[in-house]
């Protein structure tokens, strides 16, 4: 292992322990359940799982370190480079369904990458992001949740936070559905841009800044009253992160084809899920809202100094 790939390791296991202790403060119920594991073909991780508490009702915070001598096709068909080096891959990712449907999901997910050849230079590239889908939104908490990505992303340049928000509003566009999954925030990746320290700098920047942007809308919308057809949208519309995690998400994708570990990918899917042939909220509603003005990729920057 390199003292890059040492110093990214102790980083995200320390970011894994800060992010599951306040997420089980916030809770007040449930607590974190470990389950530590090896990869076969090379690595490990600890998948941390929360069930059935009194804000989340499913939610994992995952650590996995793996390496391997080769990767699979699809990911040296997309950088050729990668063929015939030895790689590993570093990440946290994590997802959190809550009962409520007041309170949104949350993603968010650090990661770091190097493939290595004898005589030759290192291939490196760190990644990550995170992202908001809520079912019953607030533009307060949406211009809450972007500006705490912007302010992350300050001390990096202007352009960085307006380049990512749009890359993570592209990125997670259901093109089946033609819609985006949630109200965006921040995604990156192979990024390589800078030399290794900023690089890694910003990594940290962007994974110390979830618990900022998500825990303050927790606080604002977990006491709030929900009825059942409430919930049944919030099904509905979990279904929607279903199809998108399935088909579209470049992390579930090579995990599944590098190997990995089923659970832990899978990790990310909601409890419970509903689909309805051509369902269509009511015109006006709460629920047609959703589409028509807050899942419109908007610029809530601008929205909050309106």
């Amino acid at each position: 292992m390199t003292t890059r790939t040492e110093a990214v390791k102790a980083y995200l296991l320390d970011l894994q322990d800060r992010i599951c202790a306040a997420l089980e403060a916030e809770d007040g119920g449930a607590r974190f359940v470990e389950d530590a594991w090896t990869r076969p073909a090379g690595g490990g991780g600890r998948t941390r799982v929360i069930a059935n508490g009194q804000v989340v009702e499913k939610g994992g915070v995952n650590f996995s370190h793996v390496f391997g001598s080769g990767l699979p096709p699809s990911a040296s068909a997309h950088r050729p480079e990668l063929a015939g080096r030895g790689f590993e891959a570093l990440g946290v990712s994590l997802v959190i369904h809550p009962h409520n449907p007041h309170v949104p999901t949350s993603h968010a997910n650090v990661r770091f990458f190097i493939a290595e050849k004898a005589g030759e230079e290192p291939v490196w590239w760190f990644g990550g992001g995170f992202d908001l889908t809520p079912y019953y939104a607030n533009e307060e908490d949406c211009v809450h949740w972007h500006r705490v990505a912007e302010r992350a992303c300050a001390p990096f340049g202007a352009d960085v936070y307006p380049r990512y928000k749009a890359w993570c509003d592209s990125y997670f566009h259901i093109k089946h559905r033609n819609e985006p999954r949630g109200i965006g925030g921040l995604f990156f990746d192979d990024l390589n841009e800078w030399d290794f320290d900023t690089s890694f700098a910003f990594m940290r920047a962007i994974g110390d800044a979830y618990i900022e942007a998500y825990l303050p809308i927790v606080q604002r919308r977990k006491a709030q009253a929900w009825t059942e057809q409430q919930r049944e949208f919030q099904e509905f519309r979990r279904g929607r992160y279903v199809e998108f995690n399935l088909v579209y998400d470049r992390g579930t994708l090579f995990g599944l084809q590098s190997g990995g570990r089923t659970e832990s990918i899978l990790m990310s899917l909601p409890p419970q899920v509903r689909w309805g042939y051509d369902w269509k909220a009511e015109p006006g509603s709460e629920e047609a809202r959703l589409t028509e003005y807050f899942l419109q990729d908007r610029d809530w920057l601008a929205e909050g100094n309106a």
